[in-house]
């Protein structure tokens, strides 16, 4: 169950740093509006917009490190008794998973040979 919840977070985290990178602004926007640009204006501010969502984009790839992490180290864990695949459960209570042991095909001794069954070569004709 926490598996679930620690990827369903790590998707998440992962679509917020995809979002947060999108929205930031490269260093070529600020020299525009250093020479009087107009559309270096942003809902945060000027100076507010680069460290808020900096912060919030180390934040979310602290997070996505550490949901990593913590699904590297689930992934590695054994499976618990009461937690196996059906199939290995069937086969502890009865000793096999067939119930009849069936018996190997028989294999024909001579294979037809394939020059034989080849069809006839076209003379061009058509």
């Amino acid at each position: 169950m926490i598996q679930k919840l620690l990827l369903v977070a790590h998707v998440l985290i992962a679509l917020g740093i995809i979002a947060f990178v999108l929205i930031q602004r490269g260093k070529g926007a600020e020299a525009g509006a250093a020479f009087g640009s107009g559309a270096s204006g942003t809902v945060f501010g000027s100076r507010g917009s680069a460290s808020f969502l900096t912060r919030t984009t180390s934040v979310l790839a602290a997070a996505f490190f550490a949901t990593s992490l913590a699904l590297a180290f689930f992934a590695n864990q054994p499976v618990q008794s009461g937690a196996g695949s059906v199939i290995g459960a069937e086969e502890a209570a009865s000793g096999s998973v067939f119930e009849d042991e069936i018996p190997p095909a028989a294999v024909e001794d001579e294979l037809p040979d394939a020059v034989d069954s080849a069809p006839a070569e076209d003379d061009g004709s058509r």
